[in-house]
């Protein structure tokens, strides 16, 4: 069942844009007016009596003493902060809702995020970001698992099929929609993801997992926790995982099958009242498979082979955290990261050192910074094949950073404006400054109002830069190689943000997020056609067409991204959340680049996701997730709608067994096309998995 709503959109595109348009500016007046007319000294004290910490056990809480919970971010301000004070598109996924999901990956939790797009190219690969330039290669998001940056300097994006823990260590996804460069560097243009895993105090005790099914072909996961002394906890972990081939449009196995081998642990020590230290580190073995479209200078000139691509690496990450009498604290973290990637496509080693220093200051009850310094230096080997070649084949690069923020109280406890920056220089262009603004008022309880303007950049990468790339091959007598050439006066990517929010809990029992943003990109990435030319090697002799990078192109995106919590009963919770997205991007009238411009017809315009999570009885629950995603037409791609089922069943207080349903509209239905990447996407199954997690 797909719903193709390519005819329909139109008038209602049409009439969002000058809407959206129409209010934005009405809107940001109003706030100002608000701020400076209607708000007074007296601010409403939050009538809160809960704060969401890492552990907190939300399950023995009353319906009431629910809505009263003060949910703690620290990713927006690299500080713990309520989230109605957040003055960002804050969104955070937190252990119940990853459990009662059914996700057996993060990919897939991401969905529940207003404003990140996800789709699924084949078992083992997605394209993921925030809003907008989707791809399996999106270069305009940053992520981090436990203050580690995964994000490969190789494209600027993330290797989705590494990135993994224990699920059930994770104890929340803070998910930042818009600019974070002010705080996380180069590359957080539209959004961060944070995955922040338990502390170990919290994961005592022995779990294990386990689960078939059969798209979920195998799984599972085991857990030990115990103490070093009354002051110092710790855990291990290992897991594994086999994902069943999906399926090509024809019906046939696609040759995606994915498995993995991850094990990892974590301690964590209480050194005196003042000093914590943390130790951390995982280690995977991988390998995914895939049907990978080949050029080749011989007739038939492109052939479809089954690749896999063999996926191993490491990482240790030490932190040392220091808490003043006065509020402020200091924090070390340094931390290795080795990474091995083998397929047909591209052979890289990769190796990555990083420093970070940050320090919290309270000043006075006016001014509290936040201020740190960073280094991270990689080094990478990477082996030529037709389809990418590198000068040079090896490569060093450096980071140097540092950041300034400053949150300042205008009016306790109901009017915070954060000023703050970040400094940067590195290798491709230089030095890099990204500043922003924002202000929070939150003079009543249970309403809060935000704004913010930033300034963010992406720069370019190593494939931007040193490489040459060939992905396609035109038969002919004299075959054409299209022939795709880094840049070494490539500039960065840029853009200027413009977000206002609103948050507002009117009942108990019921809360609201609306987020409306405005983004103005330039020197944004394009492929230029230059003179052909012939070459004679590798044989046989051949025409070149050679495009190379350049940063001629500029646009605007906007949108409004919603979400809502209705506990309509003390069992039973309805979540909600709608994005709306519009993107048009433009060639400068240097360039002449004729398909970047489609990237504007990669993400979706509308989706909309709707979670039900019963409690049938003390040890019955029932839940369903159902999503929609808009049609992607530069990609061919028809708009579908999903629903997921879970049954659990606590058959012991420590013994849970459950029953997942997922894609239960249809037998499969795709969610990418065939792009300039050369791999070709597969059909999403439906699937049936069961799964039996004992802790004791």
């Amino acid at each position: 069942m797909i719903y193709n709503t390519n005819k329909n959109n139109y008038f209602l595109n049409k009439c969002l844009r000058h809407t959206f348009l129409a209010t934005m500016p009405v809107a940001a007046i109003l706030f100002w007016i608000l701020l400076h007319i209607i708000i007074t000294p007296d601010c409403w004290a939050s009538d809160s009596k809960y704060t969401q910490k890492p552990g907190f056990d939300l399950t023995e809480l009353t319906l009431e003493e629910l809505m009263n919970v003060e949910i703690t971010v620290t990713s927006v301000a690299k500080k713990p902060q309520k989230l109605f004070e957040a003055p960002s598109a804050v969104f955070t996924i937190t252990t119940e809702d990853i459990r009662r999901s059914g996700a057996t990956n993060i990919p897939e939790i991401l969905r529940m995020v207003p404003g990140l797009q996800v789709s699924r190219i084949n078992t083992n690969k997605w394209a993921i970001t925030a809003r907008g330039f989707n791809g399996r290669f999106a270069t305009k998001l940053l992520v981090l698992i436990d203050g580690r940056t995964v994000y490969s300097p190789l494209f600027s994006g993330v290797y989705w099929d590494i990135q993994d823990t224990l699920i059930e260590d994770i104890d929340r996804i803070e998910v930042i929609r818009g600019p974070g460069g002010s705080l996380w560097g180069a590359n957080a243009v539209n959004g961060v993801i944070n995955i922040i895993t338990k502390k170990a105090k919290d994961t005592q005790g022995k779990l294990l997992t386990a689960g078939i099914g059969t798209e979920e072909s195998a799984f599972t996961g085991i857990r030990y926790g115990g103490n070093l002394s009354d002051k110092s906890y710790y855990r291990a972990y290992a897991k594994y995982f086999n994902k069943d081939d999906a399926i090509d449009s024809a019906g046939d196995p696609s040759n995606d099958g994915w498995y993995a081998y991850r094990a990892g642990f974590r301690i964590d020590s209480n050194l005196s009242n003042s000093n914590t230290l943390t130790f951390l580190g995982d280690m995977y073995d991988a390998k995914a498979g895939e049907l990978l479209k080949v050029p080749q200078l011989n007739p038939p000139f492109t052939q479809t082979v089954e690749d896999d691509s063999n996926m191993t690496g490491a990482n240790i990450l030490a932190r040392w955290q220091h808490s003043f009498a006065n509020d402020s604290d200091l924090q070390m973290q340094i931390y290795y990261d080795r990474t091995d990637r083998n397929n047909l496509r591209l052979k890289e080693k990769r190796d990555t050192f990083d420093f970070d220093f940050q320090n919290r200051l309270v000043l006075n009850q006016m001014h509290e910074i936040v201020w740190g310094l960073g280094y991270r230096l990689t080094y990478d080997e990477l082996s030529d094949t037709f389809f990418f070649s590198f000068d040079p084949e090896k490569s060093t690069n450096q980071l140097y950073s540092g950041f300034l923020q400053d949150s300042i109280t205008l009016l306790k406890d109901c009017l915070i404006l954060t000023l703050g920056t970040k400094f940067e220089h590195n290798d491709y262009t230089g030095f890099e400054l990204q500043p922003s603004a924002k202000i929070a008022w939150t003079a009543y309880a249970k309403h809060s109002l935000w704004a913010s303007i930033s300034r963010a950049v992406r720069t370019p990468d190593r494939i931007e830069h040193d490489s040459r790339h060939n992905p396609v091959v035109i038969p002919g007598s004299t075959p054409i190689l299209l022939s795709v050439f880094g840049n070494d006066d490539l500039k960065h990517e840029e853009v200027i943000a413009y977000e206002l929010g609103y948050r507002t809990q009117p009942k108990n029992n019921l809360s609201f997020d609306i987020a409306l943003f405005y983004n103005d990109y330039k020197n944004l990435r394009t492929f230029e056609t230059d003179t052909p030319y012939f070459e004679s090697s590798p044989a046989p002799a051949h025409l070149v067409l050679p495009n190379t990078i350049d940063n001629l192109m500029h646009g605007k995106t906007y949108g409004v991204e919603i979400a809502s919590d209705y506990r309509i009963l003390d069992w039973w919770r309805l979540q909600g959340a709608y994005t709306y997205l519009s993107m048009d991007l433009t060639p400068n009238a240097k360039s002449n680049d004729t398909r970047s411009e489609g990237a504007e017809d990669q993400s979706p315009i509308h989706q909309f996701s709707l979670r039900s999570t019963m409690d049938i009885s003390n040890n019955v629950e029932l839940d369903f997730w159902t999503r929609y995603v808009d049609d992607l037409s530069g990609l061919n791609v028809g708009s579908y709608l999903t629903l997921d089922l879970r049954i659990g069943w606590k058959i012991l207080n420590n013994l849970e067994l459950s029953i997942v349903g997922q894609n239960l509209f249809d037998y499969s239905h795709s969610e990418w096309g065939t792009d300039r990447d050369n791999h070709s996407p597969s059909e999403v199954e439906r699937g049936v998995y069961t799964k039996i997690t004992w802790q004791f």
